[in-house]
């Protein structure tokens, strides 16, 4: 209920994606859980989220003990992240910025998770650590999305994984407004 908007908390807990403004919205709970279970974060894991949003998910990796860097390219969206995280306790290190780019000074990631759908982006594959996982809603030929999980191997192919259909807000590429890094 921390993580959605004031008028939506009554709902917070429905199994259903909430709007979090800016045409944006909080994944279900059971996404997140899956999400987070696909991660398999613990204390000596290091996660790059892309899509802060309302910062929740980025919350529950850093609940399970793991290094949590997230990437948000909405700047307001960014900034009541980082607010919500201090105020709950949570320590997330933030940036404003394309999230197709990743995090490539903080990399290698034993996760990265993607809460916005659409293509590949190279360089998030690139910045996974060996045994690595990618988790991802990518378009399908269908014109839907499928959850899936990218393994990189220590030779740096990938093996993927198809877990279940879903849908998810685009993954917006382009410039932000930098608001800095905690």
């Amino acid at each position: 209920h921390a993580f959605v908007l004031s008028h939506a908390r009554e709902d917070a807990y429905d199994n259903r994606p909430l709007s979090i403004g800016h045409g944006q919205t909080i994944s279900q709970p059971f996404i997140v859980a899956l999400m987070t279970e696909l991660a398999a974060p613990g204390t000596d894991t290091r996660i790059l989220e892309i899509g802060t949003g309302s910062g929740y998910q980025a919350a529950v990796l850093a609940a399970a003990g793991a290094e949590v860097y997230s990437i948000e390219i909405i700047a307001a969206l960014a900034e009541q992240a980082r607010e919500r995280f201090a105020a709950q306790g949570y320590e997330v290190r933030t940036r404003v910025g394309d999230g197709n780019l990743g995090w490539p000074e903080a990399a290698p990631f034993d996760a990265i998770l993607v809460t916005a759908g659409g293509r590949l982006p190279p360089a998030l594959v690139e910045q996974l650590a060996p045994g690595g996982r990618l988790v991802i809603p990518i378009n399908n030929a269908r014109g839907d999305q499928d959850l899936v999980v990218l393994t990189r191997e220590s030779d740096g192919s990938t093996t993927r994984r198809n877990v279940l259909p879903v849908r998810f807000v685009p993954l917006v590429r382009g410039a932000a407004e930098n608001l800095g890094d905690d």
